[in-house]
């Protein structure tokens, strides 16, 4: 496989985002195994719910550290390693606790108390946080060479690249400050309502909050240290950010609303990747041999069709290209025929990947 686009760049991060049904968890494994074939050591983590990444790879979705690839099938000489992973937030936010806790017993009590075991599995922005943890966590492994990570749809996506930032807001929050105890005069008559509450129903929540609370005391420095590394990651040089999409219209559209809210983030994009672009066009001179004429006839009008679609295909093309960013390069990645569903098959995706289509 060629060395192009991807190794004229020093890189540790691609972060692959774009529109909902484009292919990106597709693309995100097809980048990954092509730098993985190339010889690197490469790990692929999916925040995508969506089960068709560990699917292709052959790897259990319900194993929450990442596990080999099997690359044998391939049979390519001087191959690196592969791992995938699905996160678990609930999982990482435990080894986080583990982690930041000053001591043991502190660590159980907060593992054990019924609010944190509800906050790290249903608050919104808790697996977008503890998706910038397992980040992190794989960065800080030497022998990981390239993190590839496939990131929800465009909506989700921004808000993943906001969640260390707002999980800290959440956790130092008026609101929290209030359950914590940490009350003024006027907020007596809040208290009392949460005690009449605990009265009648025998949950004692205010107290399992007040708890929960102040036993993140002293954990806070840790968790604004790694919000701060981690965006320091997704922003910083050694990330390569690539919007995956295709030539539809209403993608292309969504495609570039979603590059201007990146934009607005701070974040530029390296490349574009439009998936799924349809073969050429074969000549129609051909179709004069086609026998009987009632099939020739049938042929033309499929070849009418598919030029009518080619020639949409083209104007989005152009379109795409008018909205990249000074210094971005858009690759085109061609329609296999069929779902991709093996190794064989994103492999053959990335070997697409080899000239740029455009750069500006």
């Amino acid at each position: 496989m060629k060395r192009g686009f991807f190794h004229s760049r020093r890189h540790r991060l691609l972060l692959c985002l774009g529109p909902g049904g484009v292919g990106k968890t597709t693309m995100a494994a097809a980048l990954g195994l092509r730098s993985a074939l190339e010889g690197a050591a490469v790990d692929v983590m999916t925040i995508d719910p969506a089960p068709r990444l560990l699917d292709t790879l052959h790897v259990d979705g319900a194993v929450s550290q990442p596990q080999d690839v099997d690359l044998q099938e391939l049979s390519v000489s001087g191959a690196g390693r592969m791992r995938a992973l699905k996160l678990d937030p609930k999982h990482t936010f435990d080894s986080v606790v583990n982690r930041y806790a000053p001591t043991r017993a502190m660590a159980e009590a907060i593992l054990n108390n019924r609010i944190y075991r509800s906050i790290s599995t249903a608050l919104a922005g808790v697996g977008d946080y503890m998706a910038m943890e397992k980040l992190l966590e794989l960065y800080d492994d030497p022998e990981a060479a390239l993190i590839v990570l496939d990131t929800p749809p465009a909506r989700e996506a921004l808000d993943f690249l906001g969640a260390p930032e707002r999980l800290l807001d959440l956790l130092n929050s008026r609101a929290t400050s209030l359950l914590g105890g940490g009350l003024k005069l006027s907020d007596l008559a809040a208290r009392a309502v949460l005690s009449a509450f605990d009265r009648v129903t025998g949950l004692h929540l205010l107290s399992d909050v007040h708890t929960f609370v102040r036993s993140f005391e002293g954990m806070y420095q840790g968790f604004a240290e790694r919000a701060a590394g981690a965006r320091s990651i997704v922003y910083g040089p050694e990330c390569l950010v690539l919007v995956i999409t295709t030539a539809e219209e209403l993608r292309v559209e969504e495609t570039r609303e979603f590059v201007g809210s990146l934009e607005r983030t701070g974040l530029s994009i390296d490349g574009l990747v439009v998936n799924r672009v349809a073969p050429p066009l074969p000549h129609k001179s051909g179709l004069k041999k086609i026998n009987p004429p009632s099939l020739q006839k049938k042929m033309q009008r499929n070849w009418r069709d598919f030029a009518a679609l080619k020639q949409r295909e083209t104007a989005a093309l152009r379109v795409l290209k008018e909205m990249l960013p000074a210094g971005a390069t858009m690759l085109v990645a061609p329609d296999l025929g069929r779902e991709p569903r093996s190794l064989a098959d994103l492999a053959e995706i990335a070997g697409t990947l080899d000239t740029p289509h455009f750069r500006k």
